[in-house]
């Protein structure tokens, strides 16, 4: 993975690239038919594929009160689209000079001057500009008066929808998680610090990994089947994301079994994969009857993630 942060950092080894410009958050289908066309075309232009995205999305700095949490952190969007093919991912610290710019500066800066780029390739509903008064229009405008070519990627549709960051956010919202990963290129992940809980959990048989400090997006409250990665491996994961009613606690958490793991935690980033929803958050009469429903949901949680 080559992440760059800094445009003082673009070499000039990096210009006469083929280049795409967007947040592509979450990184779905849809980005990963771009980047195939991306990929193409920097063959044909003999240039390096350059994803340039903004960190943060600019909506959390010009409206931050309707900013949506994103679904994905730089470093792992980063990730994605490499497995997809593209050898550098620009993330630009995004400020106010940045937001500032008219549609036609923007491409002037960072098209031609900073990337010299040698072919674009964006999406239909692709905007740019201070006010995103620039779009696909206006950008095949801008590429032709300097002959650069520029492919415009359609959409993909899934289940008679179209893919988009926005769908995905929704079924992640409602906890369909196994449908957001048929729109996206990998399972749908988050990632949190791991602190010391009430340690209930492990006096019952089934140690969990509390998470705080989470950037992402979380899916709706309830218990999943997952896969918790860490330094020494890959678990099948069971998450339970709400509060704990059998023993009255309102306050919710995101708490993760790790199947077969043995050791410590603590202090550590996790990250975790969510593959199904297995069950909605209830209240267990008696503590033998709440560990039942534990074996029987990590079982499902074993069965899912062989599965996937």
């Amino acid at each position: 993975m080559k992440l760059i942060r800094k445009l003082d950092d673009i070499t000039d080894d990096l210009r006469g690239c083929a280049l795409s410009i967007g947040n592509f958050d979450g990184v779905h289908l849809g980005h990963a038919r771009i980047m195939e066309r991306l990929v193409v075309r920097s063959h044909e232009v003999a240039g390096p594929s350059i994803v340039f995205t903004f960190d943060p999305h600019p909506v959390r700095i010009l409206r931050p009160k309707l900013a949506p949490p994103p679904l994905t952190w730089t470093e792992r969007k980063a990730q994605l689209l490499t497995e997809l093919g593209v050898e550098f991912v620009v993330a630009y610290p995004t400020d106010a000079e940045l937001l500032s710019l008219r549609a036609t500066e923007f491409f002037d800066w960072i098209v031609c001057e900073q990337f010299a780029a040698r072919a674009i390739v964006e999406g239909a509903n692709f905007f740019f500009g201070k006010d995103r008064e620039g779009s696909v229009t206006t950008l095949e405008h801008l590429c032709r008066k300097v002959r650069i070519p520029l492919d415009i990627v359609e959409p993909v549709r899934s289940d008679n929808e179209l893919v988009s960051s926005s769908r995905v956010r929704g079924l992640v919202r409602e906890g369909n998680v196994a449908q957001a990963c048929q729109n996206l290129t990998r399972p749908y992940r988050i990632r949190g610090m791991v602190t010391h809980g009430e340690g209930r959990g492990a006096k019952m048989g089934f140690p969990t990994a509390n998470l705080e400090a989470i950037d992402t997006l979380l899916p709706f409250p309830g218990v999943y089947a997952g896969r918790a990665v860490t330094a020494t491996g890959t678990w099948p994961a069971g998450i339970n994301i709400g509060p704990n009613p059998t023993f009255n606690e309102a306050v919710a958490k995101v708490e993760v079994h790790l199947v077969g793991f043995e050791g410590t935690l603590y202090g550590q980033v996790l990250e975790v994969d969510f593959l199904a929803r297995l069950r909605d958050i209830q209240a267990f009469d008696s503590t033998e009857e709440l560990v039942k429903q534990l074996n029987r949901d990590m079982d499902e949680t074993v069965k899912t993630v062989a599965k996937s």
